[in-house]
Protein backbone atom coordinates (compact mmCIF):
# COMPACT_ATOMS: atom_id res chain seq x y z
CA UNK A 1 0.00 0.00 0.00
CA UNK A 2 1.42 3.38 -1.21
CA UNK A 3 2.28 5.78 1.85
CA UNK A 4 -0.16 8.84 2.45
CA UNK A 5 1.22 12.10 1.53
CA UNK A 6 -0.09 15.09 3.11
CA UNK A 7 0.40 18.65 1.52
CA UNK A 8 0.45 21.41 3.81
CA UNK A 9 -1.39 24.05 1.11
CA UNK A 10 -4.44 24.61 -1.17
CA UNK A 11 -3.64 24.42 -4.80
CA UNK A 12 -6.27 25.81 -7.59
CA UNK A 13 -6.06 28.46 -10.60
CA UNK A 14 -7.62 31.86 -10.32
CA UNK A 15 -8.31 32.86 -13.74
CA UNK A 16 -5.04 32.32 -14.86
CA UNK A 17 -2.84 32.42 -12.00
CA UNK A 18 -1.86 29.06 -10.36
CA UNK A 19 -2.38 30.11 -6.25
CA UNK A 20 -1.07 27.62 -3.68
CA UNK A 21 -1.97 28.83 -0.06
CA UNK A 22 -0.47 27.56 3.18
CA UNK A 23 -2.28 29.99 5.46
CA UNK A 24 -6.19 29.29 5.27
CA UNK A 25 -8.46 29.42 7.97
CA UNK A 26 -11.05 26.51 7.59
CA UNK A 27 -14.17 29.05 7.56
CA UNK A 28 -12.34 31.55 5.26
CA UNK A 29 -14.79 32.48 2.36
CA UNK A 30 -14.37 32.59 -1.42
CA UNK A 31 -15.61 36.04 -1.26
CA UNK A 32 -13.43 37.32 1.46
CA UNK A 33 -10.15 35.91 -0.06
CA UNK A 34 -11.10 37.50 -3.13
CA UNK A 35 -11.97 41.07 -2.46
CA UNK A 36 -9.67 41.43 0.83
CA UNK A 37 -6.64 40.03 -0.49
CA UNK A 38 -6.72 39.38 -3.98
CA UNK A 39 -8.23 42.80 -4.56
CA UNK A 40 -11.02 41.59 -6.83
CA UNK A 41 -13.87 43.30 -6.07
CA UNK A 42 -16.31 42.93 -9.39
CA UNK A 43 -17.18 39.78 -6.68
CA UNK A 44 -19.50 41.50 -4.37
CA UNK A 45 -21.22 41.01 -0.99
CA UNK A 46 -25.38 41.17 -0.75
CA UNK A 47 -26.80 38.89 1.21
CA UNK A 48 -23.49 36.85 2.74
CA UNK A 49 -26.54 33.63 2.42
CA UNK A 50 -26.16 32.58 -0.92
CA UNK A 51 -29.43 34.23 -2.23
CA UNK A 52 -28.94 36.95 -4.09
CA UNK A 53 -26.28 36.20 -6.62
CA UNK A 54 -24.10 39.66 -6.42
CA UNK A 55 -20.95 37.12 -5.58
CA UNK A 56 -21.49 34.87 -8.40
CA UNK A 57 -18.23 33.41 -9.82
CA UNK A 58 -17.61 30.22 -12.15
CA UNK A 59 -15.97 27.41 -10.54
CA UNK A 60 -14.76 24.59 -13.16
CA UNK A 61 -14.09 21.36 -11.74
CA UNK A 62 -13.09 18.31 -12.97
CA UNK A 63 -15.36 15.07 -13.63
CA UNK A 64 -15.44 11.45 -12.97
CA UNK A 65 -15.01 10.64 -16.67
CA UNK A 66 -12.31 13.37 -16.86
CA UNK A 67 -13.82 16.59 -18.21
CA UNK A 68 -14.24 19.80 -17.25
CA UNK A 69 -17.41 21.39 -15.93
CA UNK A 70 -17.79 25.04 -15.05
CA UNK A 71 -20.95 26.48 -12.83
CA UNK A 72 -21.76 29.48 -11.48
CA UNK A 73 -21.20 29.47 -7.49
CA UNK A 74 -21.86 32.00 -4.42
CA UNK A 75 -18.70 32.91 -3.30
CA UNK A 76 -19.99 34.32 0.16
CA UNK A 77 -20.89 31.05 1.55
CA UNK A 78 -18.17 28.90 -0.57
CA UNK A 79 -14.89 28.10 1.89
CA UNK A 80 -11.50 28.40 0.17
CA UNK A 81 -10.55 24.68 1.39
CA UNK A 82 -13.13 23.66 -1.20
CA UNK A 83 -11.76 24.72 -4.21
CA UNK A 84 -8.29 22.35 -4.01
CA UNK A 85 -7.95 21.44 -7.72
CA UNK A 86 -10.54 23.76 -8.89
CA UNK A 87 -10.58 26.57 -11.15
CA UNK A 88 -12.07 29.74 -10.15
CA UNK A 89 -13.00 32.26 -12.80
CA UNK A 90 -14.25 36.36 -11.60
CA UNK A 91 -15.58 38.72 -13.94
CA UNK A 92 -12.27 40.55 -13.95
CA UNK A 93 -11.25 37.37 -16.42
CA UNK A 94 -13.83 38.11 -18.96
CA UNK A 95 -12.56 41.07 -21.24
CA UNK A 96 -10.06 40.21 -23.85
CA UNK A 97 -6.51 41.59 -22.96
CA UNK A 98 -7.07 44.41 -25.63
CA UNK A 99 -10.02 46.14 -23.62
CA UNK A 100 -13.09 44.56 -25.84
CA UNK A 101 -15.92 43.34 -23.92
CA UNK A 102 -17.04 39.69 -23.81
CA UNK A 103 -19.75 39.06 -25.81
CA UNK A 104 -21.96 38.60 -22.26
CA UNK A 105 -20.59 42.06 -20.93
CA UNK A 106 -21.43 43.67 -24.46
CA UNK A 107 -24.69 42.42 -24.53
CA UNK A 108 -25.93 43.65 -21.32
CA UNK A 109 -24.52 46.99 -22.32
CA UNK A 110 -25.84 47.26 -25.28
CA UNK A 111 -29.28 46.10 -24.30
CA UNK A 112 -29.18 48.71 -20.80
CA UNK A 113 -29.25 45.30 -18.35
CA UNK A 114 -27.54 47.13 -15.94
CA UNK A 115 -28.89 50.15 -13.96
CA UNK A 116 -27.27 51.09 -10.48
CA UNK A 117 -25.09 48.24 -11.08
CA UNK A 118 -24.32 46.33 -8.22
CA UNK A 119 -25.67 43.22 -9.23
CA UNK A 120 -24.31 43.42 -12.94
CA UNK A 121 -21.43 40.88 -12.28
CA UNK A 122 -23.29 38.21 -10.56
CA UNK A 123 -25.74 38.37 -13.91
CA UNK A 124 -22.95 38.27 -15.82
CA UNK A 125 -21.19 35.14 -14.63
CA UNK A 126 -24.33 33.23 -13.92
CA UNK A 127 -25.29 33.77 -17.98
CA UNK A 128 -21.90 33.29 -18.74
CA UNK A 129 -22.06 29.74 -17.02
CA UNK A 130 -25.36 29.19 -19.35
CA UNK A 131 -23.94 30.54 -22.57
CA UNK A 132 -20.97 28.24 -22.38
CA UNK A 133 -23.45 25.32 -21.99
CA UNK A 134 -26.49 27.03 -24.06
CA UNK A 135 -25.71 29.46 -26.13
CA UNK A 136 -29.32 29.66 -27.31
CA UNK A 137 -30.98 29.20 -24.31
CA UNK A 138 -34.72 29.46 -24.28
CA UNK A 139 -36.69 32.18 -22.30
CA UNK A 140 -37.26 29.09 -19.72
CA UNK A 141 -33.66 28.24 -19.33
CA UNK A 142 -32.34 31.92 -18.75
CA UNK A 143 -35.22 32.22 -16.12
CA UNK A 144 -33.87 29.53 -14.61
CA UNK A 145 -30.04 30.36 -14.80
CA UNK A 146 -31.10 33.42 -13.08
CA UNK A 147 -33.58 32.35 -10.32
CA UNK A 148 -30.25 33.06 -8.03
CA UNK A 149 -30.05 36.43 -8.59
CA UNK A 150 -31.59 39.28 -7.42
CA UNK A 151 -31.73 42.95 -8.96
CA UNK A 152 -32.81 45.67 -6.86
CA UNK A 153 -33.80 48.10 -9.67
CA UNK A 154 -36.54 45.29 -11.07
CA UNK A 155 -34.14 45.38 -14.22
CA UNK A 156 -35.07 41.51 -15.58
CA UNK A 157 -36.43 42.19 -19.01
CA UNK A 158 -33.53 44.19 -20.09
CA UNK A 159 -30.90 41.61 -18.69
CA UNK A 160 -33.30 38.70 -20.43
CA UNK A 161 -33.15 40.57 -23.89
CA UNK A 162 -29.47 40.50 -23.53
CA UNK A 163 -29.30 37.65 -22.62
CA UNK A 164 -30.75 36.34 -26.00
CA UNK A 165 -28.57 38.14 -27.77
CA UNK A 166 -25.16 36.89 -26.26
CA UNK A 167 -24.61 34.42 -29.41
CA UNK A 168 -24.88 37.62 -31.82
CA UNK A 169 -22.05 38.57 -30.61
CA UNK A 170 -19.85 35.97 -31.00
CA UNK A 171 -19.78 32.26 -30.84
CA UNK A 172 -18.43 29.84 -28.18
CA UNK A 173 -15.65 28.45 -30.75
CA UNK A 174 -14.00 31.71 -29.31
CA UNK A 175 -14.31 31.80 -25.83
CA UNK A 176 -10.98 31.32 -23.88
CA UNK A 177 -12.66 29.13 -21.30
CA UNK A 178 -13.85 26.60 -23.92
CA UNK A 179 -11.18 27.17 -26.57
CA UNK A 180 -8.32 26.16 -24.04
CA UNK A 181 -9.96 23.70 -22.32
CA UNK A 182 -7.59 20.56 -22.38
CA UNK A 183 -5.03 22.82 -21.45
CA UNK A 184 -7.14 23.86 -18.37
CA UNK A 185 -7.79 20.07 -17.58
CA UNK A 186 -3.90 19.03 -17.95
CA UNK A 187 -2.96 22.20 -15.37
CA UNK A 188 -5.67 21.05 -13.11
CA UNK A 189 -4.79 17.51 -12.72
CA UNK A 190 -1.20 19.03 -12.38
CA UNK A 191 -2.70 20.08 -9.32
CA UNK A 192 -3.49 16.72 -7.66
CA UNK A 193 -0.75 14.75 -6.02
CA UNK A 194 -3.32 12.28 -4.69
CA UNK A 195 -2.60 13.51 -1.43
CA UNK A 196 -4.41 14.79 1.83
CA UNK A 197 -4.51 18.37 2.71
CA UNK A 198 -3.67 19.53 6.48
CA UNK A 199 -3.45 23.26 6.96
CA UNK A 200 -3.15 24.44 10.64
CA UNK A 201 -3.10 22.72 14.05
CA UNK A 202 -4.96 21.22 17.01
CA UNK A 203 -8.48 21.87 16.73
CA UNK A 204 -8.31 24.82 14.34
CA UNK A 205 -7.37 22.71 11.11
CA UNK A 206 -8.49 22.29 7.77
CA UNK A 207 -8.83 18.81 6.22
CA UNK A 208 -8.90 18.38 2.48
CA UNK A 209 -8.91 13.68 1.99
CA UNK A 210 -7.11 12.27 -0.42
CA UNK A 211 -10.10 9.77 -1.10
CA UNK A 212 -13.23 8.05 0.39
CA UNK A 213 -10.86 5.61 2.00
CA UNK A 214 -8.76 8.43 3.30
CA UNK A 215 -11.84 10.56 4.17
CA UNK A 216 -13.68 7.74 6.75
CA UNK A 217 -10.51 7.65 8.30
CA UNK A 218 -9.67 11.29 9.19
CA UNK A 219 -13.52 11.46 10.70
CA UNK A 220 -12.92 8.34 12.71
CA UNK A 221 -10.19 9.71 14.25
CA UNK A 222 -11.96 13.52 14.46
CA UNK A 223 -15.62 12.25 14.67
CA UNK A 224 -16.70 16.20 16.14
CA UNK A 225 -15.04 17.68 12.91
CA UNK A 226 -17.54 19.64 10.55
CA UNK A 227 -18.30 17.86 7.23
CA UNK A 228 -18.73 20.41 4.57
CA UNK A 229 -19.77 19.41 0.92
CA UNK A 230 -21.91 22.32 -0.86
CA UNK A 231 -21.53 24.40 2.04
CA UNK A 232 -24.87 26.11 1.08
CA UNK A 233 -26.33 25.27 4.63
CA UNK A 234 -22.88 25.19 7.12
CA UNK A 235 -21.90 28.43 5.21
CA UNK A 236 -24.71 30.51 6.79
CA UNK A 237 -23.67 28.90 10.31
CA UNK A 238 -20.36 31.00 9.48
CA UNK A 239 -21.57 34.52 7.68
CA UNK A 240 -25.22 34.77 10.03
CA UNK A 241 -24.53 32.66 13.17
CA UNK A 242 -20.58 33.48 13.50
CA UNK A 243 -20.09 29.74 14.75
CA UNK A 244 -16.84 28.31 15.43
CA UNK A 245 -17.04 25.02 12.64
CA UNK A 246 -13.27 23.96 12.98
CA UNK A 247 -11.96 21.32 12.23
CA UNK A 248 -13.80 21.17 8.91
CA UNK A 249 -13.18 18.23 6.42
CA UNK A 250 -14.08 19.41 2.87
CA UNK A 251 -15.49 16.45 0.59
CA UNK A 252 -16.78 18.81 -2.72
CA UNK A 253 -13.71 16.94 -4.25
CA UNK A 254 -14.21 13.25 -3.53
CA UNK A 255 -14.96 11.84 -6.79
CA UNK A 256 -15.83 8.20 -5.16
CA UNK A 257 -19.04 10.23 -3.88
CA UNK A 258 -20.34 11.17 -6.99
CA UNK A 259 -21.12 8.17 -8.53
CA UNK A 260 -25.05 7.61 -9.91
CA UNK A 261 -26.22 4.12 -10.82
CA UNK A 262 -29.45 2.80 -11.73
CA UNK A 263 -30.10 -1.10 -10.70
CA UNK A 264 -33.14 -3.48 -10.34
CA UNK A 265 -35.21 -0.15 -10.10
CA UNK A 266 -33.50 1.40 -7.49
CA UNK A 267 -31.44 4.77 -8.09
CA UNK A 268 -28.31 4.92 -5.71
CA UNK A 269 -27.04 8.30 -5.39
CA UNK A 270 -23.65 8.91 -3.70
CA UNK A 271 -23.79 11.92 -1.18
CA UNK A 272 -21.59 14.09 -2.95
CA UNK A 273 -23.50 14.63 -5.61
CA UNK A 274 -25.30 17.95 -6.27
CA UNK A 275 -28.29 18.55 -7.18
CA UNK A 276 -27.60 19.81 -10.52
CA UNK A 277 -26.24 16.71 -11.15
CA UNK A 278 -29.00 14.79 -9.87
CA UNK A 279 -31.73 16.17 -11.91
CA UNK A 280 -31.71 14.68 -14.96
CA UNK A 281 -31.49 11.22 -13.65
CA UNK A 282 -34.09 11.88 -11.31
CA UNK A 283 -35.98 13.54 -13.67
CA UNK A 284 -35.88 10.37 -16.09
CA UNK A 285 -36.96 7.78 -13.47
CA UNK A 286 -39.13 9.75 -11.03
CA UNK A 287 -40.43 12.85 -13.47
CA UNK A 288 -42.40 14.23 -10.28
CA UNK A 289 -38.82 14.65 -8.54
CA UNK A 290 -37.64 17.11 -11.31
CA UNK A 291 -39.82 19.95 -10.72
CA UNK A 292 -38.67 19.56 -6.82
CA UNK A 293 -35.35 20.55 -7.10
CA UNK A 294 -35.76 23.28 -9.70
CA UNK A 295 -37.33 24.96 -6.58
CA UNK A 296 -34.25 24.21 -4.70
CA UNK A 297 -32.60 27.63 -4.29
CA UNK A 298 -31.33 29.47 -6.97
CA UNK A 299 -29.20 27.74 -9.80
CA UNK A 300 -25.88 28.09 -7.88
CA UNK A 301 -27.30 26.25 -4.94
CA UNK A 302 -28.11 23.81 -6.79
CA UNK A 303 -24.46 23.74 -8.05
CA UNK A 304 -23.35 23.58 -4.78
CA UNK A 305 -25.56 21.66 -2.85
CA UNK A 306 -25.50 17.64 -2.28
CA UNK A 307 -28.63 15.51 -1.47
CA UNK A 308 -26.51 13.87 0.84
CA UNK A 309 -25.75 17.17 2.69
CA UNK A 310 -29.90 17.89 2.66
CA UNK A 311 -30.28 14.77 4.04
CA UNK A 312 -27.00 14.03 6.66
CA UNK A 313 -28.05 18.10 8.64
CA UNK A 314 -30.93 16.38 9.83
CA UNK A 315 -33.11 19.95 8.70
CA UNK A 316 -37.10 19.55 9.28
CA UNK A 317 -37.27 21.44 6.44
CA UNK A 318 -35.23 20.12 3.94
CA UNK A 319 -36.52 19.79 0.75
CA UNK A 320 -35.74 16.07 -0.81
CA UNK A 321 -36.13 13.84 2.84
CA UNK A 322 -39.82 13.79 2.92
CA UNK A 323 -40.30 12.57 -1.06
CA UNK A 324 -37.60 10.34 -0.17
CA UNK A 325 -39.28 8.90 2.40
CA UNK A 326 -42.69 8.47 0.71
CA UNK A 327 -40.46 6.34 -1.76
CA UNK A 328 -39.32 4.33 1.11
CA UNK A 329 -35.48 5.25 0.37
CA UNK A 330 -32.75 4.11 2.34
CA UNK A 331 -29.17 5.52 3.35
CA UNK A 332 -25.77 3.61 3.51
CA UNK A 333 -23.81 4.94 6.34
CA UNK A 334 -20.28 4.36 6.93
CA UNK A 335 -17.83 4.66 9.81
CA UNK A 336 -14.38 3.38 8.70
CA UNK A 337 -14.47 0.35 6.91
CA UNK A 338 -17.53 -0.41 8.14
CA UNK A 339 -21.59 0.06 6.33
CA UNK A 340 -24.29 0.02 7.30
CA UNK A 341 -27.80 0.42 5.78
CA UNK A 342 -30.99 2.29 7.59
CA UNK A 343 -34.49 2.95 6.49
CA UNK A 344 -34.05 6.96 5.49
CA UNK A 345 -37.47 7.39 7.74
CA UNK A 346 -35.28 5.49 10.55
CA UNK A 347 -32.61 8.58 10.61
CA UNK A 348 -34.04 10.91 11.95
CA UNK A 349 -35.14 10.46 15.34
CA UNK A 350 -35.59 14.65 17.09
CA UNK A 351 -34.58 17.41 16.48
CA UNK A 352 -30.97 17.85 15.69
CA UNK A 353 -30.94 13.98 16.66
CA UNK A 354 -29.90 11.58 13.61
CA UNK A 355 -29.07 7.97 13.73
CA UNK A 356 -25.45 8.68 13.18
CA UNK A 357 -22.33 7.50 15.35
CA UNK A 358 -19.61 9.53 16.42
CA UNK A 359 -17.22 9.23 13.18
CA UNK A 360 -20.23 8.10 11.20
CA UNK A 361 -21.46 9.64 7.77
CA UNK A 362 -24.13 9.27 4.67
CA UNK A 363 -21.91 7.45 1.96
CA UNK A 364 -25.00 7.11 -0.35
CA UNK A 365 -28.60 7.06 -0.59
CA UNK A 366 -31.02 4.03 -2.57
CA UNK A 367 -34.56 5.52 -4.18
CA UNK A 368 -36.79 2.70 -5.70
CA UNK A 369 -38.46 3.91 -8.34
CA UNK A 370 -42.46 3.69 -8.22
CA UNK A 371 -43.91 0.72 -9.79
CA UNK A 372 -45.85 1.07 -12.73
CA UNK A 373 -49.18 2.17 -11.71
CA UNK A 374 -48.14 3.63 -8.53
CA UNK A 375 -49.37 7.49 -8.25
CA UNK A 376 -46.46 9.82 -6.93
CA UNK A 377 -47.05 13.58 -5.98
CA UNK A 378 -44.49 16.15 -4.13
CA UNK A 379 -46.28 19.47 -2.68
CA UNK A 380 -43.91 22.70 -2.11
CA UNK A 381 -45.62 25.60 -0.21
CA UNK A 382 -43.54 28.87 0.06
CA UNK A 383 -44.34 32.17 0.56
CA UNK A 384 -42.42 32.83 -3.26
CA UNK A 385 -41.89 29.98 -6.16
CA UNK A 386 -38.77 29.98 -6.33
CA UNK A 387 -35.79 30.20 -4.24
CA UNK A 388 -37.84 29.97 -1.57
CA UNK A 389 -36.95 27.88 1.85
CA UNK A 390 -40.67 25.53 2.23
CA UNK A 391 -43.06 26.46 5.10
CA UNK A 392 -44.50 22.95 4.59
CA UNK A 393 -43.88 20.31 1.88
CA UNK A 394 -45.91 17.15 1.53
CA UNK A 395 -45.10 13.91 -0.48
CA UNK A 396 -47.67 11.14 -1.61
CA UNK A 397 -47.11 7.82 -2.90
CA UNK A 398 -50.16 5.46 -3.39
CA UNK A 399 -51.18 1.69 -5.12
CA UNK A 400 -54.24 0.78 -5.49
CA UNK A 401 -55.63 -2.57 -5.42
CA UNK A 402 -57.53 -3.73 -8.09
CA UNK A 403 -60.82 -3.12 -6.15
CA UNK A 404 -59.67 0.59 -6.11
CA UNK A 405 -59.12 0.50 -2.18
CA UNK A 406 -55.83 1.56 -1.23
CA UNK A 407 -53.40 -1.05 -1.09
CA UNK A 408 -50.46 1.02 -0.35
CA UNK A 409 -49.85 4.34 1.06
CA UNK A 410 -47.13 6.36 2.18
CA UNK A 411 -47.41 10.30 3.14
CA UNK A 412 -44.21 12.34 4.62
CA UNK A 413 -44.42 15.87 5.08
CA UNK A 414 -41.46 18.90 6.16
CA UNK A 415 -41.72 21.71 8.26
CA UNK A 416 -44.70 20.38 10.10
CA UNK A 417 -42.77 18.54 13.14
CA UNK A 418 -38.89 18.44 14.60
CA UNK A 419 -38.09 16.31 11.68
CA UNK A 420 -39.10 14.98 7.93
CA UNK A 421 -41.90 12.82 9.64
CA UNK A 422 -44.61 10.11 7.96
CA UNK A 423 -48.43 10.66 8.50
CA UNK A 424 -48.64 7.58 10.20
CA UNK A 425 -52.12 8.06 11.54
CA UNK A 426 -53.45 9.45 8.09
CA UNK A 427 -51.83 6.45 6.38
CA UNK A 428 -53.37 3.83 8.66
CA UNK A 429 -56.76 5.87 7.80
CA UNK A 430 -56.49 5.55 4.43
CA UNK A 431 -55.05 1.78 3.77
CA UNK A 432 -57.82 -0.58 2.76
CA UNK A 433 -60.32 1.82 2.17
CA UNK A 434 -61.99 2.54 -1.49
CA UNK A 435 -60.28 5.84 -2.89
CA UNK A 436 -63.13 8.18 -2.64
CA UNK A 437 -63.68 11.45 -1.48
CA UNK A 438 -65.22 10.42 1.53
CA UNK A 439 -62.08 8.26 2.59
CA UNK A 440 -59.49 11.51 2.16
CA UNK A 441 -61.69 13.73 4.36
CA UNK A 442 -62.13 10.90 6.90
CA UNK A 443 -58.54 10.72 6.68
CA UNK A 444 -57.56 14.52 6.53
CA UNK A 445 -58.91 14.66 10.62
CA UNK A 446 -56.07 12.29 11.36
CA UNK A 447 -53.19 14.91 10.84
CA UNK A 448 -53.50 16.15 14.13
CA UNK A 449 -53.02 13.30 15.72
CA UNK A 450 -49.69 12.82 13.19
CA UNK A 451 -48.30 16.69 13.65
CA UNK A 452 -48.69 19.69 15.64
CA UNK A 453 -46.71 22.17 13.72
CA UNK A 454 -45.31 25.34 15.12
CA UNK A 455 -45.62 28.82 14.06
CA UNK A 456 -42.63 30.69 12.87
CA UNK A 457 -41.96 33.44 9.83
CA UNK A 458 -42.26 31.10 7.41
CA UNK A 459 -46.23 30.29 8.44
CA UNK A 460 -48.71 29.98 11.42
CA UNK A 461 -49.65 26.66 12.97
CA UNK A 462 -52.91 27.12 11.57
CA UNK A 463 -52.09 27.77 8.19
CA UNK A 464 -49.46 24.68 8.15
CA UNK A 465 -52.22 22.40 9.79
CA UNK A 466 -54.61 23.37 6.80
CA UNK A 467 -52.49 23.27 3.94
CA UNK A 468 -51.30 19.54 5.09
CA UNK A 469 -54.59 18.34 4.70
CA UNK A 470 -55.57 20.58 1.56
CA UNK A 471 -52.43 18.90 -0.14
CA UNK A 472 -53.55 15.25 0.49
CA UNK A 473 -57.20 16.32 -0.94
CA UNK A 474 -55.16 18.00 -4.12
CA UNK A 475 -53.35 14.80 -4.17
CA UNK A 476 -56.70 13.06 -4.47
CA UNK A 477 -58.13 14.88 -7.38
CA UNK A 478 -55.17 14.74 -8.92
CA UNK A 479 -54.92 11.01 -9.20
CA UNK A 480 -58.53 10.34 -9.63
CA UNK A 481 -58.68 13.06 -12.45
CA UNK A 482 -57.83 12.72 -16.28
CA UNK A 483 -56.86 16.01 -16.57
CA UNK A 484 -53.18 17.15 -16.52
CA UNK A 485 -52.41 19.31 -13.32
CA UNK A 486 -53.18 22.59 -13.11
CA UNK A 487 -49.19 24.39 -13.00
CA UNK A 488 -49.65 28.13 -14.30
CA UNK A 489 -46.07 29.36 -15.45
CA UNK A 490 -45.80 32.74 -16.33
CA UNK A 491 -45.19 31.82 -19.73
CA UNK A 492 -49.01 30.64 -20.10
CA UNK A 493 -50.37 33.51 -18.13
CA UNK A 494 -48.71 35.91 -20.60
Amino acid sequence: MTALTIRSELRFILNGEDIALGNVAPDQTLLDWLRLYRSLKGTKEGCAEGDCGACTVLVGRLTPSGGLVYEGVNACIRFLGSLDGCHVVTVEHLAAGDGRLHPVQQAMVDFHGSQCGFCTPGFVMSLYGLWMQTPNPTNQQIETALQGNLCRCTGYEPILRAARAISSYGGTQDDPLLAERETMIARLKGLDNDARVEIGEGRHRLIVPAGLDDFAAVLEASPTATVVAGSTDVGLWVTKHMRDISPVVFIAGLQELKSIAVTDGVITIGAGVTYSEAIATLSQHIPELGPLIARIGGQQVRNMGTIGGNIANGSPIGDTPPALIALAASLTLRKGAIRRTILLEDYFIAYGKQDRQPGEFVEAVHIPVPAAGEKFAVYKVTKRRDEDITATLGAFRLALSADGTVAEIRIAYGGMAATPKRACFVEKALLGQPWNEKTVETAMEKYAEDYAPLTDMRATAEYRALAAKNLLLRFYLETTSHATPAQVSRYEAA
